[in-house]
């Protein structure tokens, strides 16, 4: 757990990780367990990553499926009613599941489809089939945590339970999604949502209590579940599992895709609460960089990266930033080092497609670029984990090289970010030490800016730790 770590930054990595969570088990839906780690055996940083499309809907390398399309469209209606409206809300499902998304749920199909109104749909469903368990609520609620976690306990949790009951007429998937919304509150506070588990429990419905506390129990595992992952219970049991396991956001995905089953939905659940653990420069930025997709029914819009840390801020009250900076002046591309080029904003946007660009500010209109990382780095003493970045950008950088890419690295202005990575790249690689990489750039990057205290910090940590490997 890292208390440092800034509120946005949480907020953003659980918008995110929901998401990135969700294209990451997308092709390994319903299969066996062990499917991912026997591809993956180990971190795929190369060109081809880990976010490998395909499946049995043949979607592109990460791109989202209906449990990240369903969220939105929480967020849009919470963010354009300013609250909860639940006819609001249904009546987006209700055109989302008319345009035939691929892969919605048979629960959720068969309520938005009856033609009943939003109060009645889904407890009517419940009284006929007496089948509404499923885990289709808490795979879209992570923007509706995040956006009632200042209002605290009883709303959020209320809040929670109110959207569920949308499609969910069972109590028990609304239980599970309060849960979910108290623990994401905790973690966004600073806090360890692990602790607050015993305290979640005690605002659950007494007689939907002891279910949920045997599955979220220190000592549960997967393997004593007794149901399909497709319920909501073992969903959300798999997913703090796999966090009290520990080791990042990347450990804590790739633990729940390998259980199989119903792969992206448990690893939406699981991204959205270790993204607001780990915040979002724990997320690695060759699964980040890849995540997108449309909203079936509500236009053409293609949701990227960008999109979705401005969405996450707005849900949590923040700042809104704009990420589209017109006409500047382009630096470079100009080789620095060998085989890797630097420039800033629009220097990037504008080169050669063939080059893989290190994007290490927000974008606004994505790049042309096949092969395109975009890292999460404020030029600002804001970062609690530069180090963690850094290292996560030169590890991704180490296997482009190795596959004969020319590398392109840039941030706004082409001078901080941009030089962090340079001067850390040749500490990295070249075993240089700090003061030795400043001055080598310096003299090949006259845009080279050194402001940043934190960075050179992180650098020098950087520097302690490739040192002690050696």
């Amino acid at each position: 757990m890292a208390p440092r770590i800034h509120r946005s930054s949480r907020a953003a990595g659980a918008l995110v990780g929901s998401a990135v969570g969700d294209a990451l088990g997308a092709p390994f839906e319903f299969g066996p367990p062990g499917a991912f780690s026997a591809r993956f055996p180990r971190p795929a940083r190369g060109s081809r990553t880990e976010m490998c499309g395909g499946g049995s809907s043949g979607r592109a390398p990460g791109e989202f499926t209906d449990d990240t399309q369903m969220a939105l469209l929480v967020a849009t209606s919470l963010l354009e009613r300013g609250g909860l409206d639940e006819a609001d809300l249904f009546d987006r499902f209700r055109t989302w599941a008319a345009a035939g998304p691929p892969d919605i749920g048979n629960q959720t199909s068969a309520v938005l489809g009856s033609g009943r109104s939003w109060d009645v749909a889904a407890a009517e469903h419940v009284a006929r089939s007496g089948h509404a368990a499923g885990n289709g609520s808490l795979m879209r609620t992570t923007p509706a945590a995040i956006r009632f976690a200042r209002e605290g306990r009883d709303a959020t949790m209320d809040a929670a339970r109110r959207i569920s009951a949308l499609t969910h007429g069972e109590p028990s998937a609304g239980e599970g999604c309060a849960v979910f919304h108290e623990l994401v509150r905790v973690a966004l506070d600073g806090g360890d949502p692990l602790a607050a588990v015993p305290a979640a429990l005690d605002a659950v419905a007494p007689e939907h209590r002891d279910r949920w506390a045997a599955v979220l129990a220190p000592d549960w595992a997967p393997s004593m579940a007794t149901e399909p992952n497709g319920a909501v219970w073992p969903t959300l049991g798999q997913a703090v599992w796999a966090l009290r396991q520990g080791g990042g956001v990347e450990a804590v995905l790739r633990r729940v895709v390998d259980l199989g089953g119903d792969t992206d939905t448990v690893a939406a659940v699981t991204g959205g609460l270790a993204g607001a653990v780990y915040g979002m420069g724990g997320i690695p930025v060759r699964w980040a960089s890849a995540v997108h997709g449309r909203v079936p029914g509500h236009g053409d819009r293609v949701w990227r990266l960008a999109d979705l840390q401005q969405l996450a801020a707005a849900l949590d009250g923040g700042a809104q930033q704009s990420y589209d900076p017109g006409v500047i002046p382009r630096i470079g591309p100009r080789e620095v080092l060998p085989g890797i080029w630097a420039g800033n904003l629009d220097g990037a946007r504008h080169s050669d497609e063939d080059f893989a660009v290190i994007s290490l500010c927000r974008l606004g209109e994505p790049f042309p670029h096949p092969v395109h990382r975009m890292a999460y780095l404020a030029d600002s003493e804001a970062n609690a984990d530069v180090e963690a970045v850094l290292a996560d950008v030169l590890d991704d950088m180490a296997a482009l090289r190795a596959e004969g890419h020319r590398l392109l690295v840039h941030c706004h202005g082409g001078a901080s970010r941009t030089g962090l990575v340079l001067r850390g790249w040749l500490v990295r690689q070249e075993g240089m030490s700090v003061q030795e990489a400043t001055a080598h750039v310096a003299q090949r990057w006259e845009h080279l800016g050194l402001w940043n205290d934190s960075f050179t910090a992180a650098l020098q940590r950087l520097d302690g730790a490739t040192r002690e490997d050696r």
